[in-house]
């Protein structure tokens, strides 16, 4: 079966845009989708919209549009896949103090990111052997798939990037001239990873816009610099190129992906 004959509909999406009237906003999204039969995870917070959502195309897009008509929100990046069977079992619509935790409230991604680059700029970059490649995806992220060279910080959770590149910042950068490439799943973290970066003084910082999941979507495979899947935060556990499904599952023991056909290292009982 190919992708776009899979049955469900997926949409990753996030925006950092102000927001207020949080609890009205998140009523209102949580009785939409339920009545249209969405389910996933959206986060609301004061700096915008993040989450995953899926369902029937048609109840979907239905959803979709009624988050564009928010404040700011008219031309949302959505990345659409799909999804032989539903990927999330309830919605649920929580309001946050960040939609992505970094834990460094003067970063504020409206004031100034990194420098976007479509898939085909970003191969060219990540190739040059001076750049400073950063995956700013979690370790058990990680384990599934990266980009051919990418620094791994070994983190487990967001929170710890910033303490993690201060304490190896003249390591990554020497003389503080090389350019600084990063990514990760949908482009939400890098969204203030580069933020973060630039206010830390470091200027020629860039990031993968539509992060792997765009890349993945739009990059040929013969052309691919991604090595292994992408994991994501539902049932499908990864994707591959052309965002189908992939040929992970999650360790029911701590929740770590590992191929189907593997015993999780953590959890093999034989060990």
């Amino acid at each position: 079966m190919s992708t776009q004959a899979l049955p469900i509909k997926v949409a990753a999406l996030y925006r950092f845009t102000p927001l207020d009237g949080l609890p009205e906003l998140r009523a209102q999204l949580l009785d939409l989708c339920r009545a249209e039969g969405i389910c996933g995870t959206l986060l609301l917070a004061r700096e915008g919209i993040n989450g995953t959502i899926a369902g029937p195309d048609a109840a979907l897009d239905r959803v979709v549009e009624q988050i564009r008509t928010l404040p700011g929100c008219a031309e949302i990046e959505v990345k659409w896949s799909r999804a032989p069977s539903p990927p999330f079992q309830r919605m649920k619509v929580r309001l946050k103090r960040e939609i992505v935790t970094m834990g460094q409230p003067d970063i504020d991604p409206l004031q100034g990111t990194g420098h976007y680059l479509d898939p085909a700029e970003w191969n060219a970059l990540i190739a040059d052997p001076d750049t400073v490649v950063i995956d700013t995806r979690n370790a058990y992220e990680i384990e599934a798939g990266t980009f051919a060279r990418a620094i791994d910080p070994g983190t487990r959770s967001f929170r710890e990037f910033p303490g993690w590149f201060r304490a190896h910042r003249a390591e990554l950068l020497g003389n503080g001239k090389r350019k600084v490439a990063m990514f990760c799943t949908g482009g939400i973290r890098c969204e203030k990873s580069t933020a973060f970066l630039k206010a830390e003084g470091v200027d020629e910082v860039y990031h993968l816009k539509g992060g792997i999941l765009k890349y993945l979507e739009d990059m040929p495979e013969e052309h691919s610099l991604w090595q292994g899947e992408c994991f994501v935060f539902d049932e499908r556990v990864t994707v591959g190129h052309g965002l189908a499904p992939g040929s992970f599952t999650m360790c029911q023991g701590c929740g770590r992906p590992v191929k189907q056909d593997q015993v999780c290292p953590d959890c093999d009982p034989s060990r």
